[in-house]
């Protein structure tokens, strides 16, 4: 009975023992917990950047607005063309929040490829994970699973609270913002989250192509800077424009303009060309109107939807270009 107490005793007393997080994971945390902490208080800090902007930042200026009597009508009338201290305190806002979400991915592109891949190649790190029970398959999907559930959660939320900020200053925007501006367009949709995840493929590519930190560091951020550039040219292209002609011109009404021009009588375009009621100009070229090719607002989902299944389709390509080169490298041991 003595006996059996005693060995019972040991076992209770390790059932009792709090649970502690183990594993690749946990490692894969701890290692890169000074990236946490910054990731965490990166986020912290947009989101407070954010819900200022959208709260007491818009209503301050709205109230600015309105005691100035520039709010009647929506649009800014006869010298109302430029806002107060509050309104501009509202415009660093939206500045500010926009660029903290837009510059995230090419932060995490950085990381990914100069500490999280290239840092451990360069260092051996890599390897000496690999000679223990982790195969380098496994240790190459941990490092992609763990920092884009970490990524998608933060971006999907300033995605949300950009959105609210958005809403927040719709009496504020005109003649400041456009729906189609690359700081508001990326980070006011599921674009934001995109960019990050291809950001952290590219960075992983990148530290396995080059094998130590510096290139590889800049070889993500020039890669996915290259991505941005492209796909901001051909943005306006991934969705078929509406068109609209007319006998004298169009007025600004918020749009993204894809092209313009004049149209003759037989239907023909002239790219560029506006004669403004112009007798001679108009018998030279036989102008019967104008044409503008443009995107209304209601475009701003299937524009960002179709870049965004670009970006997605870059991520998973290089994600299986580094599956196959880590395979090459290490053989079997895969």
């Amino acid at each position: 009975m003595t006996t059996l107490t005693a060995a019972e005793a040991p076992a209770r007393k390790q059932s009792r023992r709090p649970y502690r997080p183990h594993g690749l994971t946990w490692a894969l945390l701890r290692v890169h917990r000074s990236a946490l902490w910054f990731w965490l208080l990166y986020v912290a800090v947009a989101t407070g950047v954010l819900l200022w902007t959208a709260g007491p930042g818009a209503t301050a200026a709205l109230d600015e607005l309105s005691a100035s009597g520039c709010r009647d009508g929506g649009m800014p009338s006869l010298g109302c063309d430029t806002l107060g201290p509050a309104g501009n305190r509202w415009d660093s806002g939206v500045v500010l929040g926009s660029l903290l979400i837009f510059f995230a991915p090419f932060l995490i592109a950085a990381w990914a490829g100069g500490s999280l891949i290239g840092r451990e190649m360069e260092d051996g790190t890599a390897h000496l994970a690999w000679t223990q029970s982790v195969s380098p398959a496994r240790w190459l999907a941990a490092k992609l699973a763990v920092p884009a559930v970490l990524i998608t959660a933060g971006m999907l939320l300033l995605t949300v609270l950009h959105r609210l900020m958005w809403s927040a200053g719709a009496d504020l925007r005109p003649g400041n913002f456009n729906w189609y501006d690359g700081q508001i367009f990326e980070p006011n949709g599921t674009l934001a989250t995109a960019y990050a995840l291809l950001g952290l493929a590219l960075g992983v590519l990148a530290g396995l192509v080059a094998r130590r930190s510096l290139p590889a560091l800049g070889f993500a951020f020039a890669g996915l800077g290259i991505v941005v550039q492209q796909l901001q040219s051909l943005r306006p292209h991934l969705w078929p424009a509406v068109t609209r002609t007319s006998a004298t011109g169009f007025e600004d009404d918020g749009s993204l303009t894809v092209g313009k021009g004049s149209y003759t009588s037989t239907g023909a375009r002239i790219p560029d060309l506006f004669c403004d009621d112009k007798a001679p100009c108009v018998a030279r070229h036989d102008v019967a109107g104008v044409y503008r090719d443009y995107h209304p607002s209601s475009h701003f989902w299937p524009l960002q939807l179709v870049e965004t299944g670009i970006l997605l389709a870059l991520a998973t390509v290089a994600v299986l270009i580094a599956f196959a080169l880590l395979k090459r490298r290490t053989g079997a041991a895969v």
